[in-house]
């Protein structure tokens, strides 16, 4: 950033529930495909930077915020495990990948002037805290966005899982997945253009069709915590701030339609 740096504000600007659909707490749940934008591997800095504007956006209507981002664009521990290497052993690889990500994301965010903490299930206090639960909680209370690497610290556990259970331990009102596409759908609105988004849909539909929005243990955890999951295209710039505002278009899943 050209010029003087200025100070980072620790405090976010005060919750206006007409401009947030009345969330106070959300959990933005990011795959690492999506950080690689047009690029088959790695990450793509425009989209990088386009998240954080988006994150930052959202803060700014004084929502306080908490990230996950998966490894997938780097590494994924299933594909690994495919390959012939050990199950565990490649998935420890993933979460090694989403500390990768979570950095970029926190220098991202950081140019914008935001506050940022990385917070690792897995030990490196060289590039990020250790998770303590009450430390990410007093983080998120001053206004700082906390990103959570390194999954649940668990192998054979998806970082969708690591979701949600850091919004159910954080207390989110809302666990948001950004994806390529805006919402969920009856097929892969990819390769069937016909295919039907739904505006709604209760847990029981999404694990008694094996919808693939997120794993089961995820899906599950949420049902178990009341905690309601909208899913977006991260993709389209500003949708973050447009579906925390109940605009623009996304799928919601709750305990009942």
């Amino acid at each position: 950033m050209a010029g003087t740096a200025q100070p980072m504000s620790s405090n976010p600007p005060s919750p206006a529930d007409s401009k947030t659909g009345g969330y106070r707490r959300v959990l933005l749940k990011i795959s690492g495909e999506a950080l690689m934008g047009g690029r088959d591997y790695g990450l793509d800095p425009q989209m990088v930077e386009q998240i954080a504007r988006d994150v930052k956006a959202v803060r700014d209507l004084g929502v306080e915020i908490c990230v996950v981002i998966g490894g997938g664009n780097i590494f994924r521990g299933l594909a690994g495990a495919a390959s012939g290497m050990e199950r565990a052993t490649a998935d420890y690889m993933g979460m090694l990948a989403t500390v990768i990500n979570s950095l970029a994301m926190q220098s991202a965010l950081e140019r914008l002037d935001v506050a940022t903490r990385v917070q690792s299930a897995i030990p490196m206090a060289a590039v990020a805290e250790a998770y303590i639960r009450r430390r990410a909680m007093r983080h998120i209370e001053k206004g700082r966005v906390v990103i959570f690497g390194a999954g649940t610290g668990n192998p054979f556990f998806t970082t969708d899982t690591a979701a949600a259970l850091r919004a159910s331990e954080m207390d989110c009102d809302l666990l948001l997945k950004g994806t390529k596409v805006d919402g969920v759908y009856d097929a892969d609105p990819v390769d069937n253009p016909g295919a039907r988004r739904f505006e709604t849909l209760t847990y029981h539909q999404v694990l008694s069709r094996d919808l693939t929005v997120m794993d089961h243990a995820a899906i599950s955890l949420a049902r178990e915590n009341a905690i309601p999951i909208m899913v977006f295209s991260i993709y389209q710039e500003g949708a973050f701030a447009e579906v925390v505002r109940g605009q623009g278009r996304c799928t919601i899943i709750t305990s009942e339609v």
